[in-house]
């Protein structure tokens, strides 16, 4: 072998060294980089006739399995979707109360029937006539409270939309770009290795907003598209996904118009932005959350109607008005997001002995109350007539004897008709407030229960990954040490040649 030949050898050797070291730091630095895939490259011998020519560098390459990868993106769209739900609502039994510690829905509408039933010995005690109206002033407020809550949570998964989709948005023109820089270097036969790694990295941004599916095309660019099949844009020009903010009420939905859609090209694409913290803020604002708030409704307006029914209008909206049945359309139209604003009637609050005496007469019906005489002025101080009513008929499961209450709505609900509740209509006021705090309550206790699960699943598989594809710091050491080794074996061919070289020149002088 000519010392020519050598030198290249020693040469190749030593750029091929460099080559490796460069992917090593680069590994090294990303080790602890979630979804980073370890860069790899497979030098090829070089020979001809027989005789080594030295090392030619491969092009850096991910050592990954992509089928694992996809699967630990998938978890990830499961885990973010969960935790977005349960601060949701975690942060809505705080609002519910603790069920027998008195902050409670049905333990406040206990204390109100605790306080009827005190007045009923001694109906002319106006001290304990205030206190139903401080009773049922107390529950009013909670039921507000719970309500105002509900109305909050659903503006927080509205501005998280909004937040999400600017993200998405972002993180679609970085994919761009790096499709872009990839085709490019592809066609130049240049490693992307690097930018795949950068590319994986913000699908992985992408999984946690919503669900989604990547096909890689025959170019080296990535597709990308909502799990229904929707192209999400990635070629210039780019194009906005639009998703714009409103203020949250009771009464709006996204299905009435009241909440814009989400739009691509200016077509409505909500539906289709399905899992992650996208797809559970849209659950949570459209769904879970109306629900909530219709079965608080339906416990308001039912608590009013109730009273009222029996000759006591205690429970109004701020006008004095309690909430009329409906003519049409859905169940509910007439007494959406009553539960925000009902409150004890005004009149009953300036003149307290209403709870006595009556506000209202009823005219009596053969297929609900039966008929009442309000207590006349100077009347008699122990009238009981209508206590008695409040709290065997209001409050129980007949509207006078032998006639059952009109049963709850469970189904119909909301403003569109569209929403239902998860539990079987009770038959009283009592039971529909522990079956509404309770099935809410179990929501919150089955998504935590699930996230744990999930969670679980997803340590599992980035662990996976992380063995199979990620960075092996014992291996990036070991490989370190070697190649050290074969730099000095290199340096010393150069040096050698070099040595030789110099005395054949001055041989030759």
């Amino acid at each position: 072998m000519s010392i020519g030949n050598a030198l290249g050898i020693a040469s190749s050797g030593l750029a091929n060294i460099n080559l490796q070291m460069s992917l090593i730091s680069q590994n090294v630095a990303n080790a602890g980089t979630p979804n980073y895939a370890v860069e790899v490259s497979s030098p090829e011998s070089r020979s001809a006739n027989s005789q080594p020519l030295g090392v030619l560098s491969g092009q850096a390459t991910l050592q990954i399995n992509n089928e694992l990868q996809s699967e630990c993106f998938n978890q990830s769209t499961t885990v973010s979707g969960l935790q977005t739900r349960q601060t949701a609502l975690q942060a809505l039994d705080a609002a519910q109360g603790t069920p027998g510690q008195g902050n409670d829905l049905a333990s406040l509408l206990a204390n109100l029937q605790t306080q009827l039933s005190t007045l009923l010995t001694n109906p002319n005690d106006q001290t304990q006539q205030t206190k139903i109206v401080q009773a049922a002033s107390t529950l009013t407020q909670g039921i507000n409270a719970i309500s105002d809550a509900y109305t909050q949570q659903r503006q927080t998964a509205q501005d998280g939309v909004v937040s999400a989709v600017s993200t998405l948005n972002t993180t679609l023109a970085t994919i761009s770009s790096l499709n872009n820089k990839i085709v490019g270097l592809q066609v130049a036969g240049q490693s992307t290795a690097d930018l795949q790694n950068q590319r994986n990295a913000a699908v992985a941004t992408l999984s946690q907003l919503l669900n989604v599916k990547t096909l890689q095309q025959p170019n080296g660019a990535l597709q990308v598209m909502t799990a229904s099949g929707t192209v999400l844009p990635t070629e210039v020009p780019l194009t906005q996904i639009v998703a714009p903010g409103v203020a949250i009420e009771p009464g709006m939905s996204y299905a009435s118009g009241g909440i814009p859609a989400i739009t691509l090209n200016g077509v409505d694409i909500t539906s289709r932005l399905q899992g992650g913290q996208i797809g559970a803020d849209l659950t949570l604002r459209d769904t879970t959350l109306p629900t909530y708030q219709a079965e608080l409704d339906e416990f308001a307006a039912n608590l009013a109607t109730r009273f009222q029914a029996q000759g006591l209008t205690l429970f109004t909206d701020p006008s004095g008005s309690v909430p009329a049945p409906p003519t049409s359309g859905p169940v509910q139209a007439p007494y959406v997001g009553f539960s925000a604003t009902i409150l004890v009637n005004p009149t009953v609050v300036a003149t307290p002995s209403l709870v006595r005496d009556g506000t209202n007469a009823v005219a009596g019906s053969p297929s609900g109350a039966a008929a009442f005489t309000p207590n006349p002025p100077g009347g008699p101080a122990g009238f009981t007539t209508l206590l008695n009513n409040v709290l065997t008929f209001a409050l129980g499961t007949e509207a006078q004897p032998g006639v059952a209450q009109p049963a709850f709505n469970t189904t119909g609900l909301g403003m569109d008709g569209t929403l239902s509740a998860p539990f079987v209509a009770p038959t009283t006021l009592s039971d529909l407030a522990g079956a509404l705090v309770t099935s809410q309550a179990q929501d919150s206790t089955e998504t935590t229960s699930q996230l744990t699960t999930e969670q679980a699943v997803q340590t599992t598989l980035n662990s996976k990954f992380a063995s199979e594809s990620g960075v092996n710091m014992d291996t990036e050491m070991s490989s370190m040490i070697a190649l050290q080794n074969a730099y000095g074996v290199n340096a010393r061919i150069v040096s050698t040649a070099q040595a030789m070289f110099t005395q054949l020149l001055n041989a030759v002088q």
